[in-house]
């Protein structure tokens, strides 16, 4: 997934803690088997060389994401996309390269989440149109986290901090206090925008800080693209999303950055219990009315 994971729980016995940690972490090498696209032989790159000429039949997993991102893309009107990676593969940013406006026309109308057909009856996915290509890069980190999360359960663990990359999950509280969760000052590694006490709900962010390189032009090229452009979307620097589950809020926080603060938090004040935490271009914080602005940190 090529982030980093970071686990924390109380557990009373040593080398029991180990084996569970152990076993959340395989949990994130299972997933990334199955849904990296950066793997030849992962069950998401199959279905993107065959999904155009025949039904796939999928794993319970994969199956789960891709409906999920069905949800999220039906919400925002298209705003998340995971075809967008009809487009978005032919970026590389730790190589600093982008594709020519040539390239992003010539591929653009492969981004079409309509044209993802999936069959639940026989759990199968396919492409209405050949040269679409997904990527699950915007929820299934969120996915892992928890199915992470509900490994904990299993074993007993009562408190657990998890997290991937922009996505993260708590386990009750840390006994007896909240969880204090920094939303990161998108220009500042070492600053925190704001801090949230927190317990047992899943918080994601998605920013234009995470993948990105400066072009010649002086923009900022990064990872989060409009399924619309197929470039990277302008307005925004970073979306945090809270909710009950990490495979929602990982979705959102892509959708509400594509769509902007306005559009965004129109569609989540129709969402009971996930609210938003916005920092646009300007660097204006916005906040869903769940959310009552905190005091700012210094």
């Amino acid at each position: 997934m090529t982030t980093p994971v970071e686990l924390e729980f109380w557990f009373s016995d040593q080398g029991v803690a180990d084996a569970i940690a152990e076993d959340v972490l395989a949990v994130f090498h299972q997933v990334d088997r199955d849904m990296s696209r950066y793997r030849e032989d992962s069950e998401l790159s199959v279905v993107n060389r065959q999904a155009a000429e025949q039904p796939v039949q999928v794993s319970a997993g994969l199956f789960r994401v891709l409906k999920r991102a069905e949800d999220v893309a039906e919400l925002s009107g298209g705003a998340f996309d995971i075809s967008f990676g009809s487009v978005g593969y032919l970026y590389d940013y730790r190589e600093h390269q982008q594709p020519s406006e040539d390239d992003i026309q010539a591929r653009l109308s492969h981004i079409n989440y309509q044209d993802v057909v999936l069959d639940e009856a026989e759990r199968t996915v396919r492409f209405r149109q050949k040269g679409l290509l997904v990527d699950l890069g915007g929820i299934a980190k969120g996915y892992a986290v928890d199915l992470g999360i509900e490994q904990l359960v299993r074993a007993g663990v009562q408190h657990a901090r998890l997290s991937a990359g922009g996505d993260l999950r708590l386990l009750g509280d840390k006994r007896g206090r909240p969880w204090l969760v920094g939303v990161r000052d998108p220009r500042s590694e070492k600053r925190n925008a704001v801090v949230l006490p927190l317990a047992n709900l899943a918080i994601s962010t998605s920013g234009d800080y995470e993948r990105f390189f400066i072009n010649e032009q002086g923009e900022r090229v990064h990872h989060i693209l409009s399924p619309g452009t197929g470039k990277s979307v302008r307005g925004v620097q970073s979306v945090t999303i809270i909710g009950s589950g990490a495979l929602t809020t990982d979705g959102l926080s892509t959708a509400v950055f594509v769509l902007g603060p306005e559009k965004g938090l129109e569609m989540i004040e129709k969402l009971p219990g996930v609210d938003a935490i916005i920092i646009d271009d300007q660097r204006v914080m916005h906040f869903s009315e769940g959310l009552a602005p905190p005091e700012p940190t210094h």
